[in-house]
This record gives C-alpha cells, structure tokens and sequence, in this order.
C-alpha cells in the first residue's frame, strides 16, 4: 500500500497528471472510472484565484466521484500561494498540489513552475509556508531541474519532505527539454532510493506502454506512475495497465462502439460543464486519439475537430458508427 498522508492507495498507484484544457471534470471522470487511483485539476494560477478571475475558479470545481482528487496550483509569490491555499481548501480536496514544473513561458517568466528550479530555496520556504497553512496534505510536482548542468532533484526532494511535503511526482526531464528527448528516470530512482526519502515518489514522463509502467515499477522502484499525455483521447490507458500488471497481457483493444460512446459522453459532459462553445472547442484534441488507427478516417476527423455546433459533431459520431462498422483495433 501507497500513502499520501493518510489516503491510501493501492501498490503502484497511477495518477492522472494535471494538465491543462485536458484534465478538466469530464476527462477526469472517464479517467478515474478506468482505473486512474488520483486525479488532478489542470494547474491553477494563484494569481488568477485571487483576482477572482473566472476560468481559474471555474477550475475548483471537484465532484465526489473523483476522490482522491487533487487541486493544483502555482505561482511564486508567497502572499499570493497562502491566499490561494485558503481559497482552494473551500472546494475540500483531498490534496493541494504545487505545480514547480511546468515549461511554458509565460508561466516560468514569473517564476513559477519550472522557473522556480532556479531558486531552490523561495521553493522551499512556499511549501513550507503552504503546509503550515493547511491540513490538507501538500504535494508537489516538478522536473529533475532547470537544464543539464542544475540538476539538484537529490537535495530538493530532501529539502520538500523536510519541511511537510507529502509526495513528489517528477516528471523525467529538465525545464531546458521541455517535452524533447527521452525522459531520464534514473535520477528519480536515485531519489526513491535515497535512504533518507520516505515520502512516496511518482515518476512522470513517457510512461506510454504497460510495458513502460512495469519498467517504472520494477526496474526504477519508483512508487506509482504519473500519466500524461498517454491518456489524452485514452482513458482506458489506465486500465490497460492494470489489465497488464495482473495479467502479462494487453487488454482486448476497445471497440469501435465503446469508442464512440466514450467520446458522445465526453462532449456532452463538457457542454453540461462549460457550455456548448467551449464544451465543442476544448474536447477536440481528444478525437485524434479516440479513434487512432482508423483508416481513410480524415473526412470525419476533420468534422470532429473544425464544426461549432455539437449536434454536428454528435452526427458525425454517428456516421462513424456506420461507415466502419465491424472495424477492429489492433493492439
């Protein structure tokens, strides 16, 4: 068994990533029923919560069926984190998670994120300060460092626990790679391994096989896998990888149908969350994948993904159902 805190988990956990226009409630639903143990908000600007900014506190929103879920925010600035802390704690997660990882710049211009690797010690005293704040259990998430030559992830993860932090998901790269190359997870097994360490560590980073998840577990002795962009369109990557681990063998691909259904209850749980435009908009990246593999498939994709009005994206749902019925998925 895996604890953050007092949650427990099962042995290897797999976590949801936070990831933004994606990890909303209606992916995290269709996630956790497929298997997925924690489940995280997209990431949460402090800065957008305390200006009541309306995409950011829509963001809290949080359903009972997700549990354990997690909210994660970031930022760099102190009053802001422990305003945001007493903000979030009103929409009960089971977690509050500091974002010191994401790449992109115009969240690391401010210094938060990943800009936050270059000053080790303001990251430090924000969760320290955050912990005290709160009873709810303090996570956090970052990279192995900010480039190459500023890999500290050792003295990091040692400092975070020192000061209350109840679990650290690494995600296997530097700032410098943003999403380029190939993960290195032997760093995070080094910080797994660190005698001192005993707070659970969740590797993060190109876990896109169940082949890929068991190396995680049994070659880097890492405690649960943190799953990303595997999961966009594939909820059931969770599951496969369960399927893999009890069994040695890949779950029966999904089928067409499943397929379809998975996809008709997404957008209409994204209209019913955020309204048809938004709803249509942000649920198109999902298509590609849901149904990747399909041949001859461009005529419809390009529907899914270019046409405003739901009832047309529903109609092409349909049409697929019948032009390649009796399809079947390869492994």
């Amino acid at each position: 068994m895996v604890k953050i805190a007092d949650i427990e988990l099962p042995l290897f956990p797999l976590l949801l990533a936070p990831m933004e226009d994606v990890s909303d409630p209606p992916f995290r639903a269709l996630c956790k029923e497929q298997g997925a143990d924690v489940v995280y908000t997209e990431f949460i600007s402090s800065e957008g919560l305390i200006r009541d900014a309306a995409k950011s506190v829509m963001k809290l929103d949080i359903y009972e069926k997700e549990r354990p879920v997690g909210i994660q925010i970031f930022g760099a600035e102190m009053d802001s984190m422990l305003q945001t802390v007493d903000i979030v704690e009103k929409s009960n997660p089971d977690i509050i998670d500091i974002n010191f990882g994401c790449p992109v710049k115009k969240v690391v211009c401010k210094g938060a994120g990943a800009g936050i690797l270059k000053d080790i010690d303001l990251m430090v005293k924000l969760t320290e300060a955050m912990v005290k704040r709160t009873k709810l259990p303090i996570t956090v998430k970052t990279r192995l460092g900010w480039d190459h030559n500023s890999i500290k992830i050792m003295e990091v993860a040692e400092r975070l626990q020192d000061v209350g932090c109840k679990a650290i998901s690494i995600h296997g790269r530097t700032r410098a790679q943003m999403y380029k190359g190939d993960a290195d997870w032997a760093p995070i097994a080094q910080v797994k391994n660190n005698p001192r360490m005993h707070i659970p560590i969740f590797g993060n980073g190109d876990v896109n096989t169940p082949e890929r998840a068991v190396e995680m577990r049994d070659r880097y002795g890492l405690d649960g896998a943190m799953i990303g962009r595997a999961s966009i369109g594939n909820p059931w990557f969770f599951k496969q990888v369960k399927h893999f681990f009890q069994t040695g063998t890949h779950m029966a691909p999904v089928s067409l149908e499943e397929r379809v259904e998975a996809a008709r209850r997404h957008l209409q749980m994204s209209i019913d969350w955020k309204g048809e435009k938004l709803g249509v908009f942000e649920t198109r990246r999902h298509y590609t994948n849901y149904f990747k593999g399909i041949p001859n498939f461009k005529e419809y994709r390009t529907k899914m993904v270019t046409c405003d009005d739901a009832a047309d994206v529903f109609k092409a749902f349909d049409e697929v159902l019948e032009v390649f019925a009796g399809y079947e998925f390869a492994h």
